[in-house]
């Protein structure tokens, strides 16, 4: 359904996204991760046609969204982070008005999208003077509202309460069943939760594409092991524990902030090699300053990835 081949955008001489390229077939929700500045706005602006790519092509279905971009807005429902409300209209009026936008003048079709959204008892209140979590319903009705083939949702739950949250999750994952969903996110247990995919984009890049129950099992064992030292470089404290028997594999996942290299460990078997390991720290003269186990995490791969900038299978 979303095909992205070798996008590459410039603003001035920065590069925001570098060679992307993937493709989502309809019926997955895909999350896409990376810190502040990786480039996923851009991406998600390319994808829906707001945004011109400087090299590349991106289509959905058989349209190509630079050649054809008004046909594509009819195929995507939009949500940014920031949703665009006219505060003073009441719910009612401004989905009839979104739905005027692409040519629908149908009642029903209005109240259809306000029940998928739990708008029935807002309907007659100005947007305004709406919730946080009603008006991301708003925002998600509004995108909705033309019944598109792809919802492309950015930040979907930024700032509700724990309550809205779930609402709007759910609601994401029942939209999920028919259409494409790409979902970009800070909020990691929200993938984990959402998504049966995850692509991860660091420094324009495609550094990790996988389902997302592979890529927090990526070093095939139910326990890893975090390594914290001084005095030495990441790249030492890899090598070095990598070349220990039983190491099956190694990524880097250091604390910047705190000057500490770190990298996560997987197991070959299931000895416990933190003995093992606290020696090797202290022959060396390092400063250890966490050895533990514990289970895969997105966040830890996402961390590992970000970071350190290590490319994974899938990069672009």
């Amino acid at each position: 359904m979303i095909d992205v081949a070798n996008v590459t955008r410039y603003f001035g001489d920065f590069c925001a996204v570098d060679d992307l390229s993937f493709s989502i077939p309809k019926g997955e929700i895909v999350g896409l991760l990376g810190p502040n500045g990786a480039g996923k706005t851009t991406t998600m602006r390319m994808i829906t046609g707001y945004l011109e790519p400087s090299r590349g092509a991106v289509r959905i279905g058989d349209i190509n969204v630079q050649t054809e971009p008004e046909k594509v807005k009819n195929m995507i429902g939009y949500l940014p982070e920031m949703a665009p409300f006219y505060g003073d209209m009441m719910v009612y009026d401004f989905l009839r008005y979104a739905a005027a936008m692409h040519g629908i003048d149908s009642i029903e079709r209005i109240r259809t999208v306000a029940g998928m959204c739990a708008l029935e008892d807002v309907m007659h209140k100005n947007v305004e003077n709406l919730s946080r979590g009603y008006k991301q319903r708003v925002g998600l009705a509004f995108a909705l509202i033309h019944d598109p083939d792809v919802l492309i949702l950015d930040e979907p739950t930024s700032g509700l309460d724990p309550n809205q949250i779930i609402e709007v999750r759910r609601l994401i994952k029942e939209i999920g069943r028919t259409k494409t969903v790409v979902i970009s996110t800070h909020i990691l247990p929200e993938v984990e939760t959402l998504c049966n995919r995850v692509m991860i984009v660091s420094h324009g890049r495609l550094v990790a594409d996988s389902p997302t129950t592979e890529l927090t099992a990526r070093f095939g064992s139910s326990v890893t092991i975090r390594v914290q030292v001084s005095g030495c470089s990441a790249a030492e404290l890899e090598q070095s524990l990598r070349s220990l028997e039983g190491v099956k594999d190694a990524y880097p996942a250091g604390d910047a902030e705190a000057g500490l290299s770190g990298v996560l460990l997987s197991l070959e078997g299931k000895e416990d090699l933190r003995p093992v390991i606290a020696r090797s720290v202290a022959e060396r003269g390092w400063q250890l300053y966490e050895l533990s186990q514990q289970k895969n995490s997105l966040e830890d791969v996402f961390r590992g990835l970000t970071l350190e900038g290590t490319e994974e299978g899938g990069a672009a």
